[in-house]
């Protein structure tokens, strides 16, 4: 029996689907770039000024340095990003209608936005290296500074070689060192009082545009929140008469405003007597003579806002050992910026708030939860809602016939490990 092959320009079925289009490679990152950035401007890596990891930089000649602030979703609420594109209509296809927008979607709702760097902070690791001395440095011309770095990274030093960009850097280098003019060229010499005047002049500029909503919270209100003072409530039995809770209070709060409008500036202390001889407290809230008024109470929360920029400033950009020399500084009368009544100001909050967690007596529940219990709460609530997360987690997992099995009523039922034990032993006749 013949059999005829198959001709050499056939080919088989399968084949036919082989001629796929090729899969579009998704983005894994989505930058957020500015849209003035020139053509010369590039990716670098280039080192953390703080901890000296190579990281992601965007550089342009024109526009700066940048760094790149992750905004993504929450774990709770994951979300994704759809990347279209406009639909695009020609001549040829106005029969045919637009054409079709081909899409993206990345699974993980993270944009790197890109926000501006000041120059400077790459700079300090050169000017001031963490191995030198506290011995007066010399003057030096910034080349030999760049070239006295025989480990510095590739991209960093193009950057700093830069011939569009030479300018800013030098006006950025002379804000933090002493100059002077050797011939043609200027020399320089890294000041610390100057670096420091400078971190306090971009904390101003940071207070004066706004601090978020939650920094002002945190570190601004409830630092300059001055605690509730608790009265101790009794009731004295006077002459035969019982004398209310609520009265001794009213009597103790004429007392506190009589004697607060004759010595404002003194901290008074009212002492309502029981006929028992037991005294009561009703402890006012002491006031320092340079803290009165409401313009010393918003010239605190001014400087406050400054040392809390400043210390964010200070621990994102600045090397441990740099930040110990600068905290030296801000505690010496020299300092740009005087920081001792504001310190003052917290540490008189803290006793106060001492003497309050202090006079709360066991018997007295007018708080059934102290700052301690918050924190415990929230501990709690987070564990409860990480075991709920795996619950979910188990239950997606699971398929619809052992959900389906675990409804079933077994009570009456023999276990399976039942069957496969060891039969007892017959009793002999």
């Amino acid at each position: 029996m013949r059999t005829r092959s198959a001709a050499p320009n056939e080919q088989p079925a399968a084949e036919e689907n082989l001629n796929v289009p090729p899969v579009p490679i998704k983005p894994s990152k989505t930058f957020i770039l500015p849209s003035a950035a020139t053509e010369d401007a590039r990716f670098l890596t280039l080192p953390n000024p703080r901890t000296g990891e190579a990281n992601r930089y965007f550089f342009c000649p024109k526009l700066g340095v940048y760094e790149f602030t992750v905004v993504g979703s929450s774990p709770q609420c994951p979300r994704s990003i759809l990347f279209t594109s406009t639909p695009q209509t020609s001549p040829s296809d106005s029969d045919n209608g637009p054409s079709q927008p081909q899409g993206t979607i990345s699974k993980v709702a993270e944009l790197c936005v890109a926000s501006p760097m000041d120059v400077l902070f790459f700079m300090i690791p050169l000017l001031c290296p963490s191995t030198s001395t506290q011995t007066k440095r010399l003057f030096q011309p910034l080349d030999d500074i760049i070239d006295s770095q025989d480990e510095m990274p590739e991209h960093l030093r193009r950057l700093l070689y830069n011939d569009d960009f030479r300018s800013v850097l030098h006006s950025r280098v002379e804000s933090v060192c002493d100059s002077v003019e050797a011939g043609d060229e200027k020399m320089f010499r890294f000041s610390e009082d100057k670096l420091l005047k400078e971190l306090i002049a971009k904390a101003e500029r940071l207070v004066t545009q706004g601090l978020p909503a939650s920094l002002e919270e945190k570190f601004v209100r409830q630092a300059l929140a001055i605690p509730m003072m608790t009265v101790k409530r009794e009731e004295s039995i006077i002459n035969g008469t019982s004398t209310s809770a609520n009265e001794t209070e009213g009597e103790s709060q004429e007392k506190q405003e009589t004697q607060s409008s004759t010595t404002a500036s003194v901290s008074t202390t009212v002492s309502v007597s029981t006929a028992s001889g037991v005294s009561t407290p009703a402890t006012e809230m002491s006031t320092e003579p340079s803290l009165e008024g409401p313009s010393a109470t918003d010239n605190l929360a001014h400087i406050l806002r400054i040392s809390t920029a400043l210390s964010f400033i200070k621990e994102s950009y600045i090397s441990p050992s740099l930040n110990s020399r600068l905290d030296e500084l801000l505690g010496t009368p020299e300092s740009p910026l005087d920081f001792i009544p504001l310190q003052e100001h917290l540490k008189h909050i803290a006793e106060l708030r001492a003497q309050a967690l202090a006079s709360r007596s066991l018997g007295d529940f007018t708080r059934k939860r102290g700052p301690d219990d918050d924190d415990a709460a929230e501990s709690r609530a987070e564990k409860k809602r990480r075991r709920e997360e795996e619950e979910k987690k188990k239950k997606a997992g699971e398929s619809r016939g052992v959900r389906d099995l675990k409804k079933v009523n077994t009570s009456g039922m023999k276990k399976m490990s039942d069957f496969f034990s060891k039969a007892a032993a017959k009793k002999k006749s």
